[in-house]
Formats: C-alpha cells, structure tokens, sequence
C-alpha cells in the first residue's frame, strides 16, 4: 500500500532480485569471524571476574604461562597508559580511557565477565586451561545493579572521579548519574495544570541483548615491522581499525582491517572487546591469534540494551490535542556512560506536536556490562512509556487510539525534536494507512486486545566512501567500505543498475577492507543505503558521464548529441546518426583513452529524514496462566521508497519480532552476587517462529527528495513501536496497564489475581 504520491517509473528500484550473497550464505561457504584459519594461528582465550564490583589486588599468571603450549599471557600491564580522550565512532562517542577498560579491566572490575587476562596457546582447549591457572586475588565491593537503586542516596560509587555533566549547577560530589540532557518548550508545568486530561505513569524496562546468532571473533596478527592486520566480524572496520589503533596507540596506517561476513549485529558490534587483547597475544606470541567468544561471554562479556526507568506526565484539552508533557528518563548505561540517552530524549518529541514540554534524561552507571546499541539505541524504551500513555489518555477520552494520534501527529514543516523543521515525512500517511487496514476494524476473540503504538527515529546520513568501475566487458564492479547486514549489496547493485540503465545481473559488489577503499562510517544509523547509496549513484553518474563522452568522441560528435539509455550511447546526429555503443564496447576501448573508466566517491550527507511507523498488536491472554500470544501483527512505515521490497519487508517484520521478544520474554536477570543468571538461549528467551504470527507489512513510500531515488533509513524504526504495541494490546485484552516489561506469564499472572 502506498501513500498517495506519484512515484517515478524505475526500471530496478523497487523490484525483488535475488541477493548477492544468498547462494553461499545457504550453503555455508561464507566466511564469518569464527570460521577465519590464518596460517601458524593459535587460539586465545580470556579470564573474566566472577564479581561485579572489587578490586584487583594481585593477578599471578606464572602456572599458566608455565603450562606446555601457552605461548603469550596478557593483564592490564601490557596495554600502554590510557588518557580519557573522546573517541567518535560511528553515531555516537566514546571514552578511550573506557573503552580500554572494557577490553581489559584495569584496577577493578565493574561487573561479572569483566575480563581480566588473556592466554594464547597452541589450541582453544590449553588456552581454556591455562586461563584457569590464573590466579587472582579480589578485594570484594558493595555493587549496585538496577539504576533506581544506583541513583539512590548512599549508593557504592563506580567511579569516584564521575561528577555529573549537565547539571546547573555543576555537581560537586561523585554520582553514579554521569550526564544530563534536558530538551524543552514552553512550560510544561503550567500546561499540565490547566489540562482538561492528564495520565501519568512510571514505566520500566530491563536490559536485553541484540540476540545476534554469531559470537564476536576476531583473529589478529602483529607483524615484527610494527603493522598489524585483523579480520574481524564487525558493524564497521574503519571505526574498528581506528579505536583500536587508538587504544594500542599506534598509526592508524600500520593497522588494516579485514571485515568479514558478520552474523547478527543489530548495534551489538559497533564497537571493539576483543581486537586489541589479539593484537597483544599477537604481539607477544609472534604468531597470529583468534579469540571467538562462547554464548556466555557473549551475554556477560558485552553490551546489551539499557534498561530503564520513565515517568511520564500527558495532558491534553477535551478535545485531545496534547497541551504538555512532562518526561523524567533514566537510562542504564552500564559499567561507563554511553547509553543513548539523548537519541531516548529526542524520541519523545520526534513523533508529536506539543507546545509545552519538558523531557529530561539521566546517563546512569551500574555494575553490568556497558550498555550499547540495539537498533534504535534508547528509542524503544521512551516510546514504550509515551505510547502507552497515549493510549490510556485516548480510553479516558472515549478516542480512537488512532484519531487521537492523528489530531496530534507531526506534518511537513512542524519542528523536529530540536526545533528543526521536518522535511518530507509520512507519520500521518502511516497512521491513516494503520486505520484503513483490515487489521484495525477486524473482530477480537475472547481474551484477546487489539493495540497500537507510533515510532519516530532520527535516522542518519555520515561520511560514505563508494567506487564504481567497469570491466571491459562492461560488467560493473561497485565496491563499498561497509559490511552488507541489512541487504547493502543487493540495494547497492539496484541503484547502480538503475543509474547505468544495465541489469542488475551485471553488477557485483564488493565490501572493502581499510587499505583498499576511503573511509566508511560504520554499517548503522539506518544509514548505509542512504548515505552510502548517495555514494554510489554519484559515483555511477560520473562513469556515465566518462562512457558518454567516450561514445561522442567514437561517434565523431559532441557530448550534447548523445543520449544514453538501455545501457548504451545512442547518437543523435552527425553521419554516425542513429547508431549505438554498449556500455561493453565503449569500455572495451579505454586503451585508446585514458584508461580504466572507474570513479570513486566520498560524501558526508547530512540531508536525511527520519524514519516513522505505526504497529497494530492483536494478543490473547490466557487468564489461567497468564501467557502471552500474538495472534495478529501488522507493521507499517514510511520507507522513503523500498529499493529491495524483500529486504524492506524484511527490516519490517525483524524490528517487530525483536520487540515483540523485548516485550514479552526477555531480560538480562541477576542473583544477589551481580551475576547473569540466564548467559544462553536456553534461558534468555527470544522468540523463534512457533511463538509468531505472520508479521503483515505495509510500506508507505514518502520520497526524500534529497536522495535520487527517495531513500530513507528503514533498518531502526520497526523496533521502536512494538513494546507499546504489545502492551497496549495486553491492556485491552485484561483491562489492565502493565508498566515494567517483560510481560512475562508470572507478572500477568500476577496482575490477573490482583485485579481479582
């Protein structure tokens, strides 16, 4: 279904062809990180801490280093002294001085799975072993897990040299909190006041993981000349290459970086754990060195989701037009700061005109794993709090959830979250396409309720490097710096098709490694078939350009009188008038020019739009139990315009079931030491297809006019709405507003009984 715009005919964009990469991924020819062999590799291994909060008194490492294959151990020591430093990478900043002591705890650790030493051994299992031979002694601290807890007074400090950014005025003593980010309008306070409605409620959720099949891995290797290599399994090599070259302090050019096939990263691998202790090993050994994560350091070992806390105040006028909000946010950020907060803020005013509001988020350290990204990192957290008060203001209106969502939704020319005016935007499009599905108007069985939740994400543009050459058969080579995740390679070769009017047969994309292409920003930011598409056309633009004016220099006439289409220069005039040359014959003949016809391209657009979906969530409680089950599920979104539809519907209906699992099953769960209870797929529940209906998708295609062939970043937003989707819906079918997910059998159980 579409909105109602006139598209421009393509003859590629928008079509389903069969992607590039499918036929070795099925049958298991694709080389991911654990799958790399260097020759004379060995295997490392990591000691992490059973604590999650102590001291470091004494590491003894001479058993293991003692032990028969054991050819490097590594703690701390080795690294060279950190500064705190802002590293950028990718959307977001990072400390390097924090990024450091995540690779490798330095003084105490901050969590359980914080590493702590590293082996490298002539096989996996003697590494393992040799790891166990290490001796540490702890000096055991209070730790703090849950961030109400960690922002309380009195609560054990992480850091005792964090003091809280942000504040007026500034903070005079240690926090936990490590920044504030405040955006406003009006005043809130008063608007409420006189607010013919108001709902107001504390929400919660808990931390997930992104659920990524593939473990990080990576395999390195130092060379005695001071270069190194590494092939790993990452969002983005640049950015690995260039934090790692950071924490290792060397030239960024004596460091090249491999990316490999990646298996899952959905954010989780925008950063670095295990390539500088290999580089170390490396170092040290003399020899190249894997390390590959087993499940268990996957879920203790790196960042999930933050959890959060948000109370929430709306208030609006009889007729339900939203007067004032009022949002009090904090976000789990983990063992260091970094937690998305303001992407989270920024949501809250991202979908909805509100004159008076005042939204405020709190960065917050505690004792697990730095939280990272997970698709739209803090997004679907504050869209959970707000879209399921809008619901409760919509029942106490006597509303259409819908209507109410409508009367308020921002449009074309109204200010953005920071007062920017949005550009060419599809929320109300979305939303009266949600209205006029057959899903919206469909009867409910017994136990069942029908929910619906909004989404705004920022998007993204960043700095995009891209090459287009032609073989002289005029086969056309497209090749990119980022690692194909969501479909890059198949959207990459539609649009270059589509701009040298050839077959997307014709095409192959390659993803190159540091030294071989400019500088990438990673793959994330639903980012890479907007900026880096951009790249691309412009790129196959200038090759169409050099094979016209080929063709009128072979054709005897002027540029002007050739036309190009078909994927051939056609004349126009002149004695030659009415003949041809294929994109073949006129690169067949770059020895009579200057050569190659190649062009590559570095951009940096900033002319994006946001992204915006609606989701409908029909579920069925069971009273007896409490048991969850989505009967029906329809996701709609503004895309811009769908390049590959299977991919697009693809994004759709991931994002959905991701929240759905975020929703319903899943959470990081501690014991009273700090400690993970549920580090596997056994017991960190995420949804497979038996639990799932068929998720419906709906694409919606308001064009950004600033990319030629209207893309917008498609990848974050369906995982923004589906969390208030699905509460809402359980809200219908019991009547009763659940607020901390996941709404687990127990907790709906238990909120049956209490409502008995």
């Amino acid at each position: 279904m579409n909105a109602p715009v006139t598209p421009k005919a393509f003859k590629v964009v928008g079509t389903r062809p069969v992607r590039p990469d499918g036929v070795d991924k099925v049958t298991g020819k694709a080389i991911y990180g654990p799958d790399f062999v260097a020759p004379g590799m060995i295997h490392g291994a990591i000691l992490r801490s059973p604590h999650a909060h102590a001291k470091i008194l004494s590491i003894n490492t001479k058993k293991a280093e003692a032990l028969a294959g054991v050819k490097a151990v590594i703690t701390s020591a080795d690294f060279p002294g950190q500064e705190s430093k802002v590293l950028a990478g990718g959307e977001t900043s990072s400390n390097q001085r924090d990024i450091a002591q995540i690779c490798m705890a330095d003084g105490k650790v901050l969590y359980a799975g914080h590493a702590v030493a590293a082996v490298a051994a002539t096989s996996e299992a003697i590494a393992r072993a040799a790891v166990a031979l290490i001796e540490v002694t702890y000096e055991v601290l209070p730790h703090v897990i849950e961030v109400e807890e960690a922002i309380a007074p009195g609560a054990p400090l992480l850091h005792a040299d964090m003091y809280t950014k942000g504040v007026e005025p500034a903070s005079d003593q240690p926090s936990n909190a490590a920044m504030c980010f405040t955006l406003a309008r009006g005043d809130a306070d008063a608007a409420l006041a006189r607010a013919a409605i108001t709902v107001t409620g504390r929400y919660k959720t808990p931390p997930v993981h992104q659920g990524y099949i593939e473990p990080h891995a990576c395999v390195a290797s130092w060379n005695a000349d001071g270069q190194g290599q590494m092939w790993v399994s990452s969002q983005g090599a640049f950015d690995i290459r260039n934090t790692t070259a950071a924490v290792l302090h060397m030239p960024i050019a004596d460091l090249r970086v491999m990316p490999l096939e990646i298996g899952g990263g959905f954010g989780g691998k925008t950063t670095i754990y295990l390539e500088p202790v290999a580089m170390l090993l490396s170092r040290k050994a003399g020899r190249p060195v894997r390390i590959a994560m087993n499940r268990q350091e996957v879920f203790c070992g790196t960042g999930p989701a933050p959890g959060s806390v948000a109370d929430v105040t709306l208030g609006s006028d009889a007729d339900g037009n939203f007067v004032g909000l009022k949002v009090e946010f904090w976000s789990q950020a983990g063992a260091f700061p970094g937690s998305g907060v303001h992407s989270g803020v920024m949501t809250a005013l991202g979908a909805y005109t509100v004159a008076n509001a005042h939204v405020r988020g709190w960065d917050v350290v505690s004792n697990i794993p730095a939280t990272k990204a997970y698709r739209a990192p803090g997004a679907p957290q504050i869209a959970f709090a707000l879209e399921s008060a809008i619901d409760d203001l919509a029942v106490k209106l006597g509303m259409d959830a819908i209507d109410l969502r409508l009367k308020n939704a921002v449009r074309p020319g109204d200010p953005g979250p920071m007062r920017l005016p949005h550009g060419a935007i599809g929320y109300v499009e979305c939303l009266e396409a949600a209205k006029a599905h057959p899903h919206w108007s469909a009867p409910l069985g017994a136990n069942q309720g029908r929910g619906v939740a909004g989404a705004f994400w920022g998007n993204y543009g960043g700095p995009s490097t891209a090459a287009v050459s032609l073989s002289s058969d005029g086969s056309v080579q497209v090749t990119t710096g980022n690692p194909d995740i969501g479909g890059s390679r198949a959207s990459m070769a539609i649009m270059a098709a589509e701009t040298l009017d050839v077959p997307y047969e014709s095409v192959r994309v390659a993803i190159a490694d540091t030294a071989s292409i400019g500088y990438s920003m990673l793959t994330g930011g639903s980012r890479v078939t907007f900026a880096t598409g951009k790249a691309v056309v412009e790129a196959a633009q200038n090759v169409r350009e050099t094979l016209v004016s080929r063709a009128a220099s072979l054709f005897g006439v002027d540029t002007a009188e050739v036309e190009w289409h078909g994927g051939a220069a056609h004349c126009l005039s002149g004695e030659r008038k009415g003949e041809s040359l294929s994109i073949g014959a006129i690169a067949a003949k770059a020895g009579q020019f200057s050569g190659t016809i190649t062009s590559e391209v570095s951009i940096n657009p900033l002319d994006y739009l946001p992204g915006f979906a609606v989701h409908i969530c029909d579920s069925e409680v069971d009273p007896e139990t409490g048991h969850v089950r989505i009967v029906r599920y329809t996701a709609v979104q503004d895309v811009g315009r769908a390049i590959h539809l299977d991919y697009v519907e693809g994004q759709l209906q991931g994002g959905a079931v991701q929240g759905i699992g975020w929703a319903l099953n899943e959470a990081y769960v501690f014991d009273a030491e700090g400690r993970m209870e549920n580090p596997g797929f056994l017991d960190y529940r995420m949804p497979v297809a038996s639990d799932l209906p068929m998720i419906d998708t709906v694409l919606v295609e308001v064009p950004n006019p600033a990319h030629p062939y209207g893309v917008k970043g498609v990848g974050e937003a369906p995982i923004v709405p589906p969390l208030a989707a699905v509460a809402n819906s359980v809200r219908h079918a019991t009547g009763i507003r659940m607020r901390e997910l996941p709404l687990s059998p127990d907790k709906v159980y238990a909120a049956l009984r209490a409502a008995d």
